[in-house]
């Protein structure tokens, strides 16, 4: 294993370890639907499930259909992701921490979904009635991982250079 793949899989494994950590500290520590403050008015944590995509998207499809598609986006994403960090040339590091990120994430919501149907959110940000869907520590490490790609790719300095060879 090479230093790249050693530094990816540390860090898509310490996302997925701390998301599903939070998890079950969610689910033992709180009932379903249960809102406790953090920052009143602001941030409470409220442990909700969600059958649903991003923000509930098809919550409402068939049960069988939406499991399907949500496992089979998974799967090609993090393939994509894999072949990404194979051919991402050398010294791209904040490309690959935000990979990185973003591959930790779908794992920790992905096994989720194959646990239990439906991911447990529990991150509850509001202004007065104005409420952010909640989400939990898999949803945050995707959108890091997202906003550090984008950031590296538009302000990064990318000399050209070649994918690093995994050796024998």
């Amino acid at each position: 294993m090479t230093l790249r793949w050693a530094g990816f899989s540390a860090t898509a494994g310490a996302v997925v370890a701390m998301d599903q950590a939070a998890k079950a500290w969610v689910q033992a520590s709180f009932r379903l639907h249960e809102s406790r403050p953090v920052i009143e008015g602001w941030f409470h944590l409220t442990y909700i499930r969600n059958p649903g995509a991003a923000f509930g998207l098809f919550a409402d499809q068939d049960a069988v259909l939406r499991q399907a598609l949500f496992l089979g986006v998974t799967a090609v994403a993090l393939v994509a992701i894999g072949v990404m960090v194979h051919r991402l040339p050398t010294g791209r590091r904040a490309a690959l921490a935000g990979l990185a990120l973003v591959f930790g994430g779908a794992v920790g919501n992905l096994i989720d979904r194959l646990r239990w149907g439906e991911v447990v959110d529990f991150l509850d940000v509001f202004w007065r009635t104005h409420h952010w869907p909640a989400f939990n520590l898999a949803d945050s490490a995707i959108t890091v991982g997202v906003a550090v790609l984008l950031f590296e790719e538009f302000f990064g300095k990318h000399e050209a250079g070649p994918a690093e060879k995994d050796s024998p």
